[in-house]
């Protein structure tokens, strides 16, 4: 069966991508032997941002006599906050998949496997086999959660990221192997619906701005859950009571154990390449992903890859942009999405996100920079809101003050941090956010005087203090 244009795989990678070549006018055949919408809906960012929006408004609870209402107590019912959740992604899911027929793009339910360079095999859930000739392929086939590799890894109670996801119950006590997004969004999560979190953490937070990751410590400690710095786990064994954790101190080689019911392990993903042909086809990959050049070509030029799949940044919104200026390239046009501004978010309270360069990375690479802070605790909204934790940092060019970085810890950080990337994407400077008037009482503010406070012109500030000569 001859096709023009195959995907295979159809997270926000591909789904996007068959939108997209669609609108373009290529007759578009989209592959996925799991769900469409991918991780990211089914397993990943909607159910984990579902879930995140129970367990904030579990924590707005907790502080409602600080806004004068009195409660008596209050309990969670687990089924229908996993009902709910379920609720959220099947309405998103549905909704993308009348997109793809009002697209005309063809779905094939099944599993792709590239047996040349032109051929793919799919595996039909019925069991039967269907053979497809591609004039071109777009691989979207995304990625997996890793599982360390530590003696007791398969025991029953260590689970991944989908696992817990799905769970049908509050695990009493939950050790989370990871401090990476993954790792520390689901352990917020379940802390606030009452588990007791252990957290075992080799570097907390990694992609984040030092800063931003110090001052998270405490507010993540406040919430009660434990986290052990700088260690890794060694091996896990079965107990009586659930599962004994056997951790390291990577710095001071102490040893050290963790008990917990379940153990989620949340040390990252990897691309899911397995069974998807590569090899036979004569594409390009290592344990990193599958290998690209400019726009996302492989060294196959007909055939192109996107998303997880290639490594780097795997994140819903990259995956997106990508699958848009790969298909753009492949159907002859061009694209003019800035790949390299990526904002990055934490879902968790004070929600963290960041977008550009950090402190220490200008720091290492010489860069002469100024940097900017606004507190949310002087911003009326903030106030308003009783959420005054966290601030706005805004990174610039000494010289020009063309904006280099933006990071910020507080309420709607992950709304906020788009300003300043839409900035970056156009390299703007402070100035430029700076005479931008502001609606008030606003959160966005804050980035309005952070950029200010880089010039040491903040209004709702007091200038930061001379150095005593």
């Amino acid at each position: 069966m001859e096709k023009e244009f195959v995907i295979i795989g159809a997270g926000p990678g591909g789904y996007v991508a068959a939108i997209r070549a669609a609108q373009l006018g290529a007759k578009v055949t989209l592959i996925e032997g799991r769900d469409i919408g991918g991780t990211c809906l089914n397993r990943g960012c909607i159910s984990t941002k579902a879930l995140y929006a129970n367990a904030k408004k579990i924590n707005e609870l907790k502080e409602m006599d600080t806004f004068g209402v009195k409660l008596e107590g209050f309990s969670i019912d687990f089924n229908v906050i996993q009902d709910r959740k379920a609720k959220v992604v099947h309405q998103l899911v549905s909704g993308i998949e009348q997109l793809l027929k009002v697209y005309k793009v063809e779905v094939i339910k099944g599993w792709a496997t590239l047996l040349d360079e032109h051929t793919i095999e799919v595996k039909l859930p019925e069991g039967e086999t269907e053979t497809i000739k591609a004039e071109k392929i777009l691989l979207a086939a995304g990625s997996k959660p890793s599982i360390l590799p530590v003696e007791g890894a398969d025991l029953p109670g260590v689970i991944t990221s989908d696992d817990l996801l799905d769970i049908g119950h509050v695990p009493k006590r939950l050790a989370v192997a990871g401090s990476g997004v993954i790792g520390i969004e689901l352990a917020a999560i379940f802390q606030a619906f009452g588990s007791e979190v252990s957290v075992i953490s080799s570097t907390l937070l990694k992609r984040m701005d030092g800063e931003m990751i110090k001052r998270v410590q405490p507010y993540l400690k406040k919430q009660g859950l434990k986290i052990l710095q700088d260690c890794r786990v060694t091996g896990i064994e079965k107990s009586d009571n659930g599962l004994v954790v056997h951790i390291r101190n990577k710095k001071t080689e102490a040893v050290d154990t963790v008990e917990a019911d379940v153990l989620l392990m949340a040390p990252g993903r990897e691309p899911m390449l397995d069974n998807l042909g590569l090899k036979a086809a004569g594409v390009a990959f290592d344990n990193k992903g599958i290998k690209v050049g400019e726009n996302f070509q492989t060294n196959l030029p007909h055939i192109y890859a996107i998303g997880d799949a290639i490594g780097g940044m795997m994140l819903a919104h990259v995956a997106s942009h990508q699958g848009i200026a790969a298909v753009e390239t492949m159907l002859g046009h061009t694209h003019d999405i800035r790949l390299d501004v990526v904002p990055d978010c934490v879902f968790m309270d004070p929600q963290l996100a960041g977008v550009g360069q950090t402190e220490e990375q200008l720091k290492e690479a010489g860069v002469d920079y100024i940097s900017g802070k606004f507190l949310f605790g002087a911003n009326g909204k903030a106030l308003s809101m009783g959420e005054p934790d966290g601030f706005v940092k805004v990174l610039a060019r000494s010289d020009n003050h063309q904006i280099l970085g933006a990071h910020i810890m507080g309420p709607h950080a992950s709304d906020l941090i788009h300003e300043l990337t839409l900035a970056m994407a156009h390299d703007l400077t402070l100035e430029d956010v700076a005479n931008t008037i502001h609606a008030h009482p606003t959160l966005a503010e804050c980035v309005l005087e952070a950029s200010l406070a880089a010039k040491g012109e903040a209004i709702h500030s007091a200038p930061p203090r001379k150095p005593r000569k």
